[in-house]
């Protein structure tokens, strides 16, 4: 006999899955297209159709070079050819041809500029999301990233100790002072998981990384690290060893293709399309950076 409906609050929720007709998610990908940078945006965009059904994931890439590598206006003109083909034979959706999640922790002016004229010249109709943070999930995979090169403890009951445990981060961006703003809000709630201070300071400005080191290391911070807030893809090779270097202390990874960061791509495509997202099993709703 088939087992009965479950109704009420002990009702198990239906699952959401994308709509029939949805934009397709545009992940415009920063930096020289790499073998990594697409292993890492591939991961990506596995996480976020593994959240939602259906979704029509893409990826393009700022400096695209040929079809390994897409570029983004390229990826954004056939995306708008077949949303047209479907207006013609009467099966299209409301709303753009696709969105744009920029595969950025913070803002970049100048890349975020590249990538509006990669919309425009592509006559897509798309629409631009905002960058993934400042958001409390990145908090998290900084704190994770920090753990697993043994530069912070991994529980936050500080229930055991980490002999290398640093006792002052430098939170690493690019972007200037938008993103070093920006960063500060997110190494907020960093500090606040870690129980040590926390600065950001921007890998593109001469001197900053070692002007905050020492800032750190004057009020009291003795063994320092590094923590990048980025995805990895917008930086070149090198440039974190030589802020590590310049800082005189040891690095963790960048953010990649860590979990909160697929989640928030696709929670900032959701929130652009108007898709509710299921929060995750015993996790929070996962809510669009603002």
């Amino acid at each position: 006999m088939p087992r009965p409906r479950q109704s009420g609050r002990h009702r198990k929720p239906e699952p959401v899955a994308a709509p029939e007709g949805a934009p397709a998610l545009v992940l415009a990908v920063p930096g020289t297209p790499t073998p990594a940078a697409r292993s890492l945006a591939e991961e990506v965009c596995s996480i976020a159709r593994s959240e939602l059904p259906g979704l029509d994931a893409r990826i393009g890439y700022v400096d695209g070079d040929g079809a390994d590598h897409p570029a983004l206006d390229a990826v954004l003109a056939q995306a708008g050819a077949e949303y047209k083909a479907r207006a013609a034979q009467g099966d299209g959706a409301a709303g753009p041809a696709a969105v744009v999640v920029p595969l950025l922790a913070g803002p970049d002016s100048s890349l975020l500029r590249r990538i509006r004229q990669a919309m425009m010249n592509s006559g897509s109709g798309a629409e631009l999301t905002d960058v993934l943070g400042p958001h409390p999930l990145l908090a998290e995979a900084l704190h994770v990233r920090l753990s697993e090169a043994g530069l912070a403890r991994a529980d936050r009951a500080r229930l055991f100790t980490v002999a290398t445990a640093a006792d002052g981060i430098i939170l690493a961006t690019v972007g200037g002072e938008e993103a070093v703003q920006a960063a500060g809000i997110t190494g907020m709630l960093l500090s606040a998981r870690l129980a040590v201070p926390v600065l950001a300071a921007a890998l593109d400005e001469d001197g900053a990384i070692s002007r905050t080191a020492e800032q750190l290391r004057t009020s009291g911070s003795q063994q320092l690290a590094l923590a990048p807030y980025l995805i990895g893809p917008e930086i070149s090779d090198g440039l974190l060893g030589a802020a590590a270097a310049e800082a005189g202390c040891a690095s963790a990874e960048a953010l990649g293709a860590y979990g909160a960061v697929g989640r928030l791509v696709l929670s900032n495509y959701a929130a652009a399309v108007g898709i509710t997202l299921r929060p995750a099993a015993g996790g929070p709703q996962y809510a669009p950076a603002r």
